[in-house]
């Protein structure tokens, strides 16, 4: 038994009396909302993987552009053409996502994301096993279940079943995030959070909705980092502006297309420009209907420390290229770096 495998159970066994006895949120704890005004946009030291620019999460070092694995599990929101998901499963099969992972890697990608389920945890083992992968993997926090049941003891068993497949980061994914925010359940989602936090990885807070981090740090909750979606408005099967509504689930609105994440992109800038957390942006292409030159530009000038973004195979030359020109640029940004 490994010294890495050693210190995991130890802290998760560590992690799981400290709830035993109900780890709180300290109630005098205030959010970090005010960014550093002495540190200019461009100031962050530039590392690279590969000539690819890297930022922290905690001590993880962290490509800023990294693999998004809806494509795996097949969640298409390809709007409203159906077929799509299934497309994507027949596609994406088992010796295909390991060459695509490695494919990534030899580009410079040393990171992904992915959901908790069946086909990427499986794969993943395959991975490291028969290929020696060194991809880092940061897993979503989310129990198989209707957003809306999901309560406190099923996030404590769902963290122990992540922590069980060994990976470098975790946090609460968007939708499960939201439903908490939604349901007034701050304090259920708080401790959960320090669960994930004392097993001494970067532990995170996704969201689809802008009240949600706005929420959480209203609340005292301090995230290792934020998901949160980030895209413009301007593509043509957007969600017209006066039928938008806010929706606080990974499900959007009947009024939302399948296609539009971030209804207000403007309050998602504004509000993440006061936080002092790494801000990985998801969505940035808005599942498929934003060029990648565009979305990238998009979250990167907004403010976005990281870009999580959903790729084929034939896809991550292209796009690795693309992020390596827009990162190479001096970038209007507003934001400092914060990773």
């Amino acid at each position: 038994m490994s010294d890495l495998h050693n210190r995991r159970e130890f802290l998760k066994t560590s992690a799981l009396a400290a709830l035993g006895s109900a780890a709180a949120l300290n109630p005098g704890e205030k959010p970090s909302l005010a960014a550093p005004a002495a540190v200019p946009p461009a100031a962050m030291p530039q590392t690279f993987h590969k000539g690819l620019p890297t930022g922290k999460l905690g001590t993880l070092t962290v490509t800023r552009l990294f693999l998004g694995c809806n494509q795996v599990s097949g969640y298409s929101h390809s709007r409203d053409l159906k077929y799509v998901g299934r497309l994507m499963r027949e596609y994406q099969t088992d010796e295909r996502v390991l060459n695509t992972w490695q494919l990534c890697e030899e580009q410079g990608i040393n990171t992904l994301l992915s959901d908790p389920f069946e086909k990427p945890v499986r794969l993943m083992k395959r991975y490291r096993q028969e290929r020696g992968g060194k991809i880092q993997w940061i897993s979503e926090v989310h129990p198989h279940k209707d957003y809306y049941d999901i309560r406190l003891a099923d996030m404590k068993e769902n963290i122990k079943q992540v922590l069980d497949n060994e990976p470098n980061a975790l946090y609460v994914q968007g939708g499960v995030c939201d439903s908490f925010v939604h349901r007034g359940l701050l304090d259920e989602l708080g401790e959960a959070l320090e669960l994930m936090k004392q097993a001494g990885l970067p532990s995170g807070l996704g969201a689809h909705s802008v009240e949600t981090p706005r929420a959480c740090l209203k609340a005292g909750l301090q995230p290792d980092f934020f998901m949160k979606t980030y895209h413009a408005q301007d593509y043509w099967s957007a969600t017209p502006p006066a039928q938008r509504k806010e929706f606080l689930v990974d499900a959007p609105s009947p009024d939302n297309h399948d296609n539009i994440w971030d209804i207000k992109p403007e309050a998602t800038r504004e509000l993440m420009a006061g936080v002092q957390k790494p801000w990985i942006a998801f969505k940035v292409m808005a599942a498929g209907a934003i060029p990648p030159e565009k979305g990238f530009r998009f979250a990167f000038q907004g403010g976005a420390d990281f870009v999580c973004a959903g790729m084929f195979d034939f896809q991550i030359a292209d796009d690795v290229a693309i992020a390596k020109k827009i990162l190479a640029e001096t970038l209007d940004r507003t934001r400092p770096w914060l990773a």
